[in-house]
């Protein structure tokens, strides 16, 4: 049972996460476009097949995308017991399920059909319930999005609803042969996030939800925007993070009670960015402790942290807004002085 911040901070999750795609959040850094290899093969998508694995989308998002959420519908509703996938059951029971999932996992998005889901499921019988998995990303031209459908669905009623103004669908895409509905997508040929090296290992398999960047986070945006110049001075005297190595992407895997950060293979500096979270200046009304427990496991070989979840609602709060300190930057960017008005 979450506490009291859960259920709180439970409205917070649609106002920042990554769906949004708020303009007021600080662009992440402008890095080089990085060399190319070939798509491997457990993560290519079919032309005329689905894709069973949420990992499978990152054939499919841009390779300059910046920020990239996975949720796995079908593991998350196999986790709680989903009442009922084929529409026979109250719609009570779902109202019910998905409420407790928002209080109970680690959610970077409520789905991208959850705001309409009433009129998806009256006028066109489609529900997040029907969807298996669902990757959001962003890139340096807009947001965009991969829905997989579960087998055996009836991809017209999805054409149906795109094809309706008031469900908010306009620009999805249906493929039907691979049960997918996408926007912003990679068109063929373009380069894609699974053949950039390294970025595709940073996915777990099996997670419920995941969520990876293509940059480091900058000090300010790690410290939190209450943040004042004492609390930059009293963690650069406690450990300099100009000392870290350059760090260019990294991604948070969720499932259950357990969080895997992971970073690059072979990190020197694992341990140290791991031990920034116990001298983490505390900052604003969520801080790591709100929504993390525990010591943190460090493995530099793999490149993972290990971590535990207090309250999964704040834990993706955190990770959404940036406040996660081993992905900090090795740089620092000044603090403004408070004028006090």
């Amino acid at each position: 049972m979450v506490n009291a911040l859960g259920r709180g901070l439970a409205g917070v999750l649609l106002a920042v996460g990554l769906a949004a795609c708020s303009s007021e959040s600080p662009a992440p850094p402008v890095q080089a476009m990085p060399t190319l290899t070939p798509v491997p093969d457990d993560l290519a998508v079919s032309p005329s097949e689905p894709a069973p694995d949420p990992r499978q989308a990152l054939a499919l998002v841009p390779a300059d995308s910046t920020e990239v959420t996975i949720t796995d519908w079908a593991q998350i509703r196999d986790h709680m017991g989903f009442p009922d996938l084929d529409g026979d059951g109250l719609v009570s029971d779902r109202v019910a399920f998905w409420e407790r999932a928002r209080t109970e996992i680690a959610l970077f998005t409520d789905g991208l059909l959850r705001e309409e889901e009433s009129r998806l499921f009256l006028d066109h019988q489609v529900t997040t319930a029907d969807v298996l998995w669902e990757a959001r990303f962003r890139t340096p031209e807009g947001a965009g999005y991969v829905l997989s459908f579960r087998r055996g669905f009836d991809m017209t009623r999805v054409r149906r609803a795109v094809a309706d103004p008031e469900t908010g669908l306009a620009g999805g895409v249906v493929v039907a042969d691979q049960r997918l509905l996408v926007k912003g997508i990679a068109d063929e040929g373009e380069p894609v996030l699974a053949s950039v090296p390294g970025f595709a290992d940073l996915f777990d398999e099996g997670a419920e939800t995941t969520y990876a960047r293509a940059s480091c986070v900058p000090s300010n945006e790690a410290l939190g925007v209450d943040a004042t110049v004492e609390d930059l001075d009293n963690l650069l005297a406690a450990r300099d993070i100009r000392y870290l190595r350059p760090l260019t992407a990294f991604a948070v895997n969720f499932d259950g009670p357990v969080a895997t950060a992971r970073l690059d293979l072979d990190r020197a500096d694992l341990h140290e960015r791991a031990d920034l979270v116990d001298i983490w200046p505390e900052t604003g009304t969520i801080n790591w402790r709100d929504g993390f427990r525990g010591l943190t496991v460090a493995d530099p070989p793999t490149g993972r942290i290990g971590l535990q979840l207090r309250n999964p609602v704040a834990a993706a709060n955190l990770v959404l807004a940036g406040r996660i300190p081993f992905a900090v930057c090795n740089a620092v960017e000044p603090l403004d002085d408070p004028t006090g008005l």
